[in-house]
Protein backbone atom coordinates (compact mmCIF):
# COMPACT_ATOMS: atom_id res chain seq x y z
CA UNK A 1 0.00 0.00 0.00
CA UNK A 2 1.67 3.13 -1.56
CA UNK A 3 2.34 5.56 2.38
CA UNK A 4 0.33 8.85 2.32
CA UNK A 5 3.01 11.72 2.42
CA UNK A 6 3.19 13.33 6.09
CA UNK A 7 3.73 16.68 3.83
CA UNK A 8 0.00 16.51 2.67
CA UNK A 9 -2.03 14.33 4.83
CA UNK A 10 -3.53 16.91 6.78
CA UNK A 11 -4.45 18.85 3.82
CA UNK A 12 -6.24 15.56 2.71
CA UNK A 13 -8.02 15.09 5.80
CA UNK A 14 -9.35 18.32 6.25
CA UNK A 15 -11.52 17.19 3.22
CA UNK A 16 -12.19 14.24 3.85
CA UNK A 17 -12.72 13.16 7.62
CA UNK A 18 -15.49 16.43 8.71
CA UNK A 19 -17.65 13.30 9.23
CA UNK A 20 -15.05 11.58 11.55
CA UNK A 21 -14.49 14.68 13.28
CA UNK A 22 -18.27 15.23 14.18
CA UNK A 23 -18.25 11.78 15.54
CA UNK A 24 -15.76 12.48 18.08
CA UNK A 25 -17.06 15.71 18.82
CA UNK A 26 -20.61 13.73 19.54
CA UNK A 27 -18.99 11.71 22.07
CA UNK A 28 -17.53 14.72 24.03
CA UNK A 29 -20.84 15.96 23.56
CA UNK A 30 -22.21 13.72 25.70
CA UNK A 31 -20.20 14.20 28.81
CA UNK A 32 -21.06 17.95 29.80
CA UNK A 33 -18.58 18.33 32.99
CA UNK A 34 -15.62 17.04 30.36
CA UNK A 35 -12.63 19.07 31.62
CA UNK A 36 -11.34 21.36 28.83
CA UNK A 37 -8.03 22.72 29.96
CA UNK A 38 -6.88 24.34 26.19
CA UNK A 39 -9.20 27.30 27.45
CA UNK A 40 -6.94 28.27 30.47
CA UNK A 41 -3.84 29.89 30.02
CA UNK A 42 -2.48 28.77 33.08
CA UNK A 43 -0.15 25.83 33.69
CA UNK A 44 -1.68 23.41 35.71
CA UNK A 45 0.42 21.32 38.36
CA UNK A 46 -0.08 18.35 35.90
CA UNK A 47 1.26 20.58 32.95
CA UNK A 48 4.23 21.27 31.41
CA UNK A 49 5.43 24.40 30.11
CA UNK A 50 7.72 25.44 27.18
CA UNK A 51 9.04 28.04 25.39
CA UNK A 52 9.54 27.90 21.75
CA UNK A 53 11.95 30.38 19.98
CA UNK A 54 11.84 31.12 16.47
CA UNK A 55 13.78 33.23 13.87
CA UNK A 56 10.34 35.23 14.41
CA UNK A 57 9.81 35.44 18.24
CA UNK A 58 9.14 33.18 20.90
CA UNK A 59 5.97 30.45 21.11
CA UNK A 60 4.90 30.24 24.62
CA UNK A 61 2.83 26.23 25.04
CA UNK A 62 1.78 24.65 28.14
CA UNK A 63 1.32 20.69 27.22
CA UNK A 64 -0.99 18.19 28.69
CA UNK A 65 0.81 15.01 30.34
CA UNK A 66 -2.57 13.57 31.55
CA UNK A 67 -4.05 13.47 28.30
CA UNK A 68 -1.68 13.03 26.06
CA UNK A 69 1.76 11.26 27.26
CA UNK A 70 3.34 9.70 24.55
CA UNK A 71 3.31 12.79 22.72
CA UNK A 72 4.19 15.15 25.56
CA UNK A 73 7.54 12.92 26.72
CA UNK A 74 8.30 12.57 22.88
CA UNK A 75 8.23 16.19 22.24
CA UNK A 76 10.14 17.36 25.74
CA UNK A 77 12.56 14.60 25.08
CA UNK A 78 13.61 15.71 21.37
CA UNK A 79 13.35 19.38 22.74
CA UNK A 80 16.07 18.80 25.85
CA UNK A 81 18.43 16.93 23.65
CA UNK A 82 18.17 19.49 20.78
CA UNK A 83 16.47 17.81 18.49
CA UNK A 84 14.25 20.53 17.24
CA UNK A 85 17.58 22.95 17.11
CA UNK A 86 17.65 24.61 13.75
CA UNK A 87 14.41 23.11 12.03
CA UNK A 88 12.06 24.99 9.88
CA UNK A 89 8.44 25.19 9.36
CA UNK A 90 8.73 23.78 6.60
CA UNK A 91 5.15 23.69 5.48
CA UNK A 92 2.86 26.24 6.03
CA UNK A 93 -0.34 27.07 4.71
CA UNK A 94 -2.25 30.79 6.50
CA UNK A 95 -5.62 29.91 7.82
CA UNK A 96 -4.98 26.28 8.29
CA UNK A 97 -1.43 25.60 10.34
CA UNK A 98 1.73 25.67 10.46
CA UNK A 99 4.16 22.54 10.24
CA UNK A 100 7.44 21.95 11.48
CA UNK A 101 9.52 19.39 13.31
CA UNK A 102 11.55 17.54 10.84
CA UNK A 103 15.65 17.78 10.94
CA UNK A 104 14.88 17.36 7.38
CA UNK A 105 13.20 19.92 6.45
CA UNK A 106 11.21 18.21 3.63
CA UNK A 107 8.40 16.68 5.57
CA UNK A 108 9.54 13.44 5.25
CA UNK A 109 11.98 13.07 8.67
CA UNK A 110 11.77 12.88 11.79
CA UNK A 111 11.68 9.68 14.39
CA UNK A 112 10.00 9.16 17.87
CA UNK A 113 12.25 8.45 20.85
CA UNK A 114 10.96 4.73 20.77
CA UNK A 115 11.52 3.87 16.99
CA UNK A 116 13.43 0.41 17.36
CA UNK A 117 13.01 0.72 21.41
CA UNK A 118 9.23 -0.21 22.56
CA UNK A 119 7.15 -2.24 19.62
CA UNK A 120 4.12 -1.66 22.34
CA UNK A 121 4.31 2.36 21.84
CA UNK A 122 6.08 2.56 18.47
CA UNK A 123 6.10 -0.41 15.61
CA UNK A 124 8.88 1.15 13.75
CA UNK A 125 6.52 3.67 12.09
CA UNK A 126 5.65 5.84 14.72
CA UNK A 127 3.80 5.67 17.96
CA UNK A 128 0.23 5.26 19.13
CA UNK A 129 -2.33 8.27 18.65
CA UNK A 130 -3.40 9.69 22.07
CA UNK A 131 -7.33 11.00 21.09
CA UNK A 132 -8.60 12.75 23.97
CA UNK A 133 -12.22 13.82 24.42
CA UNK A 134 -10.88 16.98 26.28
CA UNK A 135 -8.46 18.06 23.50
CA UNK A 136 -9.10 19.72 20.28
CA UNK A 137 -7.81 20.96 17.44
CA UNK A 138 -8.86 24.56 18.52
CA UNK A 139 -6.84 27.99 16.93
CA UNK A 140 -3.35 27.54 18.76
CA UNK A 141 -3.42 23.93 19.79
CA UNK A 142 -0.50 22.05 18.90
CA UNK A 143 -0.96 18.46 17.93
CA UNK A 144 1.04 15.90 16.13
CA UNK A 145 1.53 15.60 12.46
CA UNK A 146 1.15 12.08 11.07
CA UNK A 147 0.68 9.86 8.04
CA UNK A 148 -2.25 7.77 9.13
CA UNK A 149 -3.37 6.88 12.77
CA UNK A 150 -0.63 5.55 15.37
CA UNK A 151 2.08 6.98 12.80
CA UNK A 152 3.56 9.65 15.04
CA UNK A 153 7.00 10.97 14.90
CA UNK A 154 8.91 13.77 15.62
CA UNK A 155 6.47 16.04 13.28
CA UNK A 156 3.94 18.57 15.11
CA UNK A 157 1.65 21.72 13.68
CA UNK A 158 0.01 24.34 15.49
CA UNK A 159 -3.43 25.37 14.36
CA UNK A 160 -3.29 28.66 12.88
CA UNK A 161 -6.89 29.43 11.22
CA UNK A 162 -8.81 32.23 12.56
CA UNK A 163 -11.65 32.20 10.92
CA UNK A 164 -15.10 31.30 12.92
CA UNK A 165 -15.47 27.68 11.98
CA UNK A 166 -19.24 27.15 13.75
CA UNK A 167 -20.89 27.39 10.81
CA UNK A 168 -19.07 23.71 10.25
CA UNK A 169 -20.20 22.29 12.99
CA UNK A 170 -23.38 21.74 14.92
CA UNK A 171 -23.42 22.95 18.56
CA UNK A 172 -25.10 19.81 20.06
CA UNK A 173 -22.05 17.72 19.16
CA UNK A 174 -19.26 20.11 20.91
CA UNK A 175 -19.27 20.60 24.63
CA UNK A 176 -20.33 24.62 24.75
CA UNK A 177 -17.18 25.85 25.75
CA UNK A 178 -15.21 24.35 22.78
CA UNK A 179 -17.78 25.52 20.33
CA UNK A 180 -17.22 28.96 21.76
CA UNK A 181 -13.89 28.37 21.15
CA UNK A 182 -14.35 27.50 17.30
CA UNK A 183 -16.05 30.95 16.97
CA UNK A 184 -12.06 31.95 17.00
CA UNK A 185 -10.62 29.24 14.70
CA UNK A 186 -9.36 26.11 14.25
CA UNK A 187 -9.85 22.94 12.14
CA UNK A 188 -12.21 21.02 13.58
CA UNK A 189 -12.42 18.65 10.87
CA UNK A 190 -8.98 16.98 12.15
CA UNK A 191 -10.63 16.03 15.88
CA UNK A 192 -10.23 12.29 16.26
CA UNK A 193 -7.48 12.19 13.51
CA UNK A 194 -4.42 13.79 15.51
CA UNK A 195 -3.21 13.72 18.81
CA UNK A 196 -3.58 17.69 20.19
CA UNK A 197 -1.30 17.59 23.45
CA UNK A 198 -0.50 21.29 24.21
CA UNK A 199 -1.73 24.79 23.46
CA UNK A 200 -0.34 28.22 22.79
CA UNK A 201 -0.89 30.43 25.99
CA UNK A 202 1.72 33.48 24.27
CA UNK A 203 3.19 33.89 20.88
CA UNK A 204 0.00 33.57 18.64
CA UNK A 205 1.11 36.93 16.64
CA UNK A 206 4.35 34.99 16.04
CA UNK A 207 2.10 31.86 14.92
CA UNK A 208 0.10 34.08 12.45
CA UNK A 209 3.49 35.95 11.38
CA UNK A 210 4.95 32.47 10.20
CA UNK A 211 1.57 31.56 8.65
CA UNK A 212 2.33 35.30 6.82
CA UNK A 213 5.52 33.66 4.80
CA UNK A 214 5.34 33.54 1.22
CA UNK A 215 4.96 29.95 -0.19
CA UNK A 216 5.44 28.48 -3.25
CA UNK A 217 4.87 24.92 -4.83
CA UNK A 218 5.93 21.90 -2.52
CA UNK A 219 6.09 19.98 -5.57
CA UNK A 220 3.03 18.15 -4.53
CA UNK A 221 0.60 20.97 -6.12
CA UNK A 222 -0.24 22.51 -2.83
CA UNK A 223 1.69 26.37 -2.31
CA UNK A 224 2.79 25.88 1.43
CA UNK A 225 6.59 25.28 0.86
CA UNK A 226 8.13 28.75 2.72
CA UNK A 227 10.66 30.58 0.17
CA UNK A 228 12.26 31.51 3.05
CA UNK A 229 11.64 29.08 5.88
CA UNK A 230 11.57 30.61 9.68
CA UNK A 231 13.43 28.36 12.11
CA UNK A 232 13.03 26.83 15.59
CA UNK A 233 16.44 28.15 17.20
CA UNK A 234 15.53 26.18 20.33
CA UNK A 235 13.02 24.97 22.50
CA UNK A 236 13.29 25.62 26.25
CA UNK A 237 11.64 23.38 29.10
CA UNK A 238 10.43 26.03 31.22
CA UNK A 239 8.78 22.96 33.55
CA UNK A 240 7.98 19.19 33.56
CA UNK A 241 5.00 17.64 35.07
CA UNK A 242 5.78 14.55 37.16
Amino acid sequence: MKKIKPEIIIAVVAVILVAGGVGFAMKSAQQPNVPTPQLSTKVAKNESEVVMHTSKGNIKIKLFNKYAPLAVKNFITHAKKGYYNNTTFHRVVKDFMIQGGDPKGTGQGGESIWKGKNKKIDSGNGFKNEISKSLFNIRGALSMANAGADTNGSQFFINQNNDDQTSKISQSDYPEKIFQAYKKGGNPSLDGSYTVFGQVISGMKVVDEIADQKVKDNGSGEKSKPVDPVKVTSIDVVKEAK
